[in-house]
């Protein structure tokens, strides 16, 4: 077992998402902090900071620019962040008395959350595509099964009856809630981060407000003030993902009753056991179980992670690596599975 189940070779097949975890590699990681880089300089030289011959040498340079990996690993371990190596590195493939304006104005908070938020708007594109899917599944599900009966389960015992499609109410539109939650949270969340050494662009005087607009412009992000130790907007959403996660569990956990007593629904595929070769376990309902407690869990860190002392925190910053990446990728796991798993409902209610 690897430390991580999300990227583990054979559990990765059931708890993992290649998609979402694409964006949290080192390839996607560089490719996002390059992107600042550049259009920094752009910004920089459209606002009149840095010389167009100096932008020109810049873009020239990251065109063709490869890092050194293994220099960029050691400069982690040195440095506890991988900017300093990284700019080292591009300062030396610009060369000349251009290199001086590279990274000009900024540090390497501005850079790595810049780099998280890009990396995070895409995989969030995914993830709401999933969202529809499983918004589109459900809703076939009720237009097949909708008005077969059921017997409503209060505290785990039988009530009265309903149709199945008084059970599916409580799947579906709660997605289509977290889907509407989502648009409401991304003008706070695609934001540039862009403050300088201590949140206060002091190298840029009084241009920084124009240069920062730009660079926000260029990349695609909501222009903001910085925010290197407010996190709020970092908490909401790993809030966002555990309400997903949490919705998808209890689609999950009815399914995984359902089928116990097994006279009111019918799945097809999977679920074999080595020792009874009868059974047919219900694995997908049961993993959308575990990572909505994962997910559950993990957001206490976020939490705690906005606790930054003064203007930058190391600690509380490490935190959310350690956190929010995994988070992401349970999610879109989860509804990967919650999809096929609702594919695999061959009749519900009699």
């Amino acid at each position: 077992m690897t430390v991580s189940p999300f990227d583990h070779p054979l559990l990765s097949a059931l708890l993992g998402d290649e998609e979402a975890s694409r964006h949290f590699s080192v390839e996607a990681d560089i490719e996002a902090m390059l992107g600042f880089e550049r259009a920094l300089a752009e910004a920089e030289s459209e606002c009149g900071v840095i010389p167009r011959e100096a932008e020109a040498a810049i873009i020239k340079a990251l065109a063709s620019f490869r890092p050194d990996t293994a220099e960029l690993r050691a400069g982690v371990a040195r440095d506890g962040v991988v900017v300093p190596e990284l700019v080292r590195q591009i300062k030396a493939a610009v060369g000349g008395q251009h290199s001086e304006f590279v990274h000009l104005g900024a540090t390497s908070q501005d850079v790595i959350d810049t780099s998280l938020v890009l990396r995070l708007r895409q995989a969030v594109e995914h993830i709401d595509l999933l969202l529809s899917e499983n918004i589109v599944r459900l809703a076939g599900l009720e237009e097949e099964f909708g008005g077969r009966a059921l017997m409503a389960v209060t505290r785990m015992q039988p009530a009265i009856p309903i149709t199945a499609a008084d059970r599916i109410v409580s799947w579906r539109p709660p997605l289509e809630s977290h889907q509407q939650r989502l648009k409401e949270q991304s003008g706070r969340l695609f934001v540039v981060q862009f403050g300088g050494a201590a949140g206060t662009l002091e190298k840029l005087g009084d241009n920084a407000p124009a240069v920062r607009a730009a660079l926000a412009a260029k990349l695609g992000l909501g222009d903001a003030r910085q925010w290197h130790s407010q996190r709020d907007a970092l908490a909401e959403f790993a809030g966002w993902l555990s309400l997903v996660t949490g919705s998808l569990g209890k689609f999950g956990q009815d399914i995984a009753l359902l089928a116990l007593a097994g006279t009111d629904i019918e799945l097809s595929g999977s679920g074999a056991s080595s020792a009874m070769q009868h059974k047919q376990n219900p694995v997908k309902a049961e993993a959308l179980v575990a990572l909505a407690r994962f997910n559950a869990t993990q957001l206490a860190g976020m939490h705690q992670a906005q606790v930054h002392e003064q203007e930058r925190s190391g600690a509380a910053w490490t935190l959310e690596w350690l956190l929010l990446p995994q988070m992401v990728v349970a999610t879109a796991a989860a509804l990967r599975l919650a999809a096929e798993l609702a594919g695999r409902i061959e009749s519900l209610g009699h």
